[in-house]
């Protein structure tokens, strides 16, 4: 799920206080004196590590004809230089070439503030208020004889920037890069996947404290609440805390009406936090109270689905063909078919990394292979609109035998977490 589409929904009843069946205030803070800081060993990514993905970057140009690549801040410019800067009408641009060392183009106030988090060797060059970021980064490549080289634009840029280093370079024919941004980026290395595992690791955390603590009455912006102050004291950077209640279930991103928790009622969360710049993403689905037959066979059935997900998911299968193996198999259980409800109305896992959802997915027509390294969340829930929804997702890492997960998916309704 996207995290903004949860942030917006969350926002404004995050501040509401805990009520309790009897609609008792609780405390403002939960008492959280029971969770340590799980994060303290994490190992945030190294100098060499750094160095490894811009000589990666730089074979994949050369590989492609591509003369260079530009940046704007986001996750590709901490992942290629460490820079954590935000987008504005003033342009802060990282320019990669296929040889040598990066550029980092910035206003020239601003350069203080954008060298501490400059983590390569780099050349910083400035632009005043009444210049241009597109022409100073011209003017570096043109020095370079890099000018009449096809230019990899990162596919977030926005276009007035684009616009801006066309004007700036009439002979640079501008191409995605995607084949060197991606061609990095969807092929975790064990120090990525090792952060990734940790930040999962604190959202179980915050799950197995989170879980018991649902009382009657309360609302999902209030369980989401506690969710989040778990993982802040488990040392995650909380993303998003999603908690659906009853028939919200069965909207996948939530619904703006106040629904409180009941006896018999499915509770669905989506959570995730990030460690060192890497996310977790993981669903849990229960009923408060005793779960009734129908809702236990359709958390049943979306377990099955998310096992078939996983032993579909092998090196060198399209990413569509793991989506359109559940889909089938949902299909013969009467669901759908398709992306028809009740049923999988959305893709069944998305790519994961420094952003929650990353290229590529697994829905269908994805016609991408799965390889060594690549991460992605497997979540085909069902939803059966008016009544309530179920969502699974755990996230797996392809190793060069097979997928291998970050968290177990839960054993039953009965023990989702």
């Amino acid at each position: 799920m996207h995290a903004s589409t949860r942030r917006s929904l969350l926002k404004a009843a995050a501040a509401l206080p805990l009520l309790s069946a009897t609609g008792i205030v609780r405390a403002a803070e939960p008492d959280l004196s029971a969770l340590a800081d799980m994060t303290g060993a994490a190992r945030p990514i190294d100098a060499a590590e750094r160095a490894r993905r811009l000589g990666r970057a730089q074979a994949l140009m050369k590989a492609n004809g591509i003369g260079a690549v530009a940046i704007e801040p986001g996750s590709s410019m901490v992942y290629f230089t460490g820079v954590r800067w935000s987008r504005s009408e003033r342009p802060t641009l990282a320019i990669l070439p296929a040889e040598g060392q990066p550029l980092i183009v910035t206003p020239f106030f601003e350069e203080p503030s954008v060298r501490q988090t400059l983590a390569v060797p780099a050349e910083v060059r400035v632009w005043q208020e009444d210049g241009d970021a597109t022409k100073v980064a011209a003017a570096w490549l043109r020095e370079r004889r890099l000018d009449r080289r096809p230019l990899g634009i990162e596919e977030t840029m926005r276009s007035f920037i684009a616009t801006g280093l066309a004007a700036a370079l009439p002979d640079a024919r501008q191409v995605t890069a995607n084949p060197v941004v991606r061609g990095c980026r969807m092929v975790k290395t064990p120090a990525e996947i090792a952060l990734m595992r940790l930040a999962t690791d604190v959202t179980i955390a915050a799950y197995r404290w989170t879980h018991p603590r649902v009382e009657k009455g309360m609302t999902g912006a209030q369980i989401g609440a506690l969710m989040n102050a778990a993982t802040r004291k488990l040392g995650g950077d909380p993303e998003f805390a999603l908690a659906l209640i009853g028939p919200a279930a069965a909207l996948p991103h939530g619904s703006r009406e106040v629904i409180r928790v009941a006896d018999g009622q499915v509770v669905l969360m989506d959570c995730g936090c990030t460690v060192q710049d890497y996310q977790s993403d993981v669903s849990r689905t229960w009923v408060h109270g005793r779960a009734d037959k129908e809702q236990r066979t359709v958390w049943n059935h979306v377990a099955a689905g998310q096992q078939l997900a996983f032993r579909t998911a092998r090196i060198g299968t399209p990413a569509g063909a793991v989506d359109d193996a559940v889909r089938a198999a949902y299909a013969r259980l009467g669901y759908g078919p398709g992306y028809k409800l009740p049923g999988l109305s959305h893709r069944t896992g998305h790519g994961i990394g420094m952003d929650g959802h990353e290229p590529v997915n697994l829905v269908h027509g994805e016609t991408t292979r799965l390889a060594a390294g690549m991460c992605f969340s497997d979540e085909p829930g069902l939803y059966l609109p008016g009544r309530f929804g179920v969502r699974l997702e755990d996230c797996f890492h392809m190793t060069p035998t097979g997928p291998e997960w970050f968290s177990r998916p839960p054993r039953s309704i009965d023990e989702p977490v």
